[in-house]
């Protein structure tokens, strides 16, 4: 019994945790003019106490698309991250564009079908549609054993986002 108890404090430890470093990083984000930060992931997790795991469960599960967050990662020298806010919920058709339309996961015909319509819309070029369209078919996730789709969204929300900065 007091196995399962231990399990559940450290669980709520490290819930707390997590939700310190979020506040600390959404903080850090409204204190900037431009919404965008970049911090070293091994400095956060020494200045946290914490492992740079628990850094990367904070940015992956509190700084998602869903939530209006792009995030680059940098590997080497620490691990530099860079966290970019985005405005999707200034943006009404883009918000449920992202969260709506696209989902978790998102055919190629109903992608491409998007991309056509934001061309047509003139919120991208023809051009930026053309790199769209090469960065989510087929060919460019063949090395991707299952789950196309679902990458395929992901990638099409965050070009998206990066189109919104």
């Amino acid at each position: 019994m007091k196995d399962k108890e231990s399990q559940s404090q450290r669980g709520d430890a490290l819930s707390g945790l997590s939700n310190i470093i979020e506040n600390f990083i959404k903080q850090m984000l409204e204190e900037t003019e431009s919404g965008i930060i970049e911090i070293g992931r091994n400095n956060l997790a020494e200045q946290f106490g914490c492992a740079p795991s628990q850094i990367n469960y904070v940015l992956s599960t509190r700084f998602t698309p869903y939530k209006g967050y792009y995030i680059e990662s940098r590997r080497g020298g620490g691990g530099y991250i860079k966290i970019v806010k985005v405005g999707i919920g200034e943006d009404e058709a883009m918000e449920e564009l992202i969260v709506d339309t696209i989902g978790d996961s998102i055919t190629k015909g109903k992608a491409y079908h998007i991309v056509e319509s934001l061309i047509e819309e003139k919120v991208i070029s023809k051009r930026e549609g053309r790199l769209m369209v090469a960065s989510i078919e087929d060919m460019a996730l063949r090395g991707i054993a299952g789950g196309k789709n679902r990458v395929r969204a992901d990638i099409l929300r965050n070009m998206l986002l990066v189109l919104m900065k």
